[in-house]
């Protein structure tokens, strides 16, 4: 049986490590945690499961210290995963499938993610299946680490899986707020950064797209072409605040800009 590394990047996971690390005993050889200082019991939670823990910075990019433990890794895969993340025991037998089976040309593997908001599944709006590139061989695959929302990059062939990674995202409104904060400060500042290669028209055209036509097609798009409508009123606040970050990441760009002359 080929070997498994599982990695994550903390900060203040208290509430959700537990189970995320509950949930893949028996596939993980190693389990490889680069902890951004926190401040509450997370630490101590993950050394409880036996996981090897570096303690460094929690850069704004976290998926720094999300490559921090990929390079760390010595397992023959990696699987990444966030700290409010669950694998589902479905997944679990799929992913101990592809560990013992003979070496193929698949380097890398996508998996569904199943979003949880505000006591619900979403099962549509674009948010089921939400494939995410996860779990990969050693040495093929790694993050950029330019923006908050990219996927892994893996060298050669990638397959897909078919059962879900479960994503506890939203439980309430305020853990949706604060992520909604973070996001929106971390794309408000590459904004920044892109705004100083940009053509003048730019200034005109910008304010069009981020307050109006952004926030409008998304809308239609999530909740129309995606069918978030059938998601009841979840569905309806997803497509809602998701088109919402727009003007705000307008705005907080606005404000850093100003802030910054």
């Amino acid at each position: 049986m080929q070997k498994l590394s599982v990695v994550l990047a903390t900060f203040n996971e208290e509430k959700n490590l537990d189970d995320c690390l509950e949930s893949i005993k028996g596939i993980a050889s190693e389990i490889i945690i680069v902890d951004g200082s926190s401040t509450d019991n997370t630490i101590k939670i993950a050394k409880k499961y036996g996981a090897k823990v570096t303690v460094t910075s929690n850069p704004s990019i976290f998926h720094i210290n999300k490559q921090k433990a990929i390079d760390m890794a010595t397992g023959d895969w990696i699987l990444q995963l966030d700290a409010d993340e669950r694998v589902s025991s479905k997944l679990k037998e799929e992913i101990g499938g592809v560990l013992n089976q003979d070496p193929t040309q698949i380097n890398g593997y996508w998996i569904p993610r199943k979003n949880w908001f505000l006591g619900k599944f979403l099962t549509k709006g674009g948010q089921y299946p939400d494939f995410t590139l996860r779990f990969y061989k050693k040495g093929k695959g790694h993050l950029p680490q330019k923006s908050v929302h990219e996927q892994t990059i893996v060298d050669g062939e990638t397959g897909y899986l078919k059962a879900p990674l479960i994503h506890i995202a939203d439980s309430n409104f305020k853990r949706y707020f604060t992520r909604f904060n973070r996001y929106t400060e971390i794309d408000a500042s590459e904004l920044l950064n892109k705004d100083k290669t940009k053509n003048p028209k730019n200034k005109i055209i910008d304010p069009i797209r981020y307050l109006f036509t952004k926030p409008t097609l998304w809308f239609v798009k999530a909740y129309f072409c995606h069918k978030g409508i059938v998601d009841g009123w979840q569905g309806f606040l997803f497509a809602f605040f998701s088109s919402l970050r727009f003007p705000v990441i307008y705005m907080k760009f606005i404000k850093k800009k100003y802030q910054s002359k």
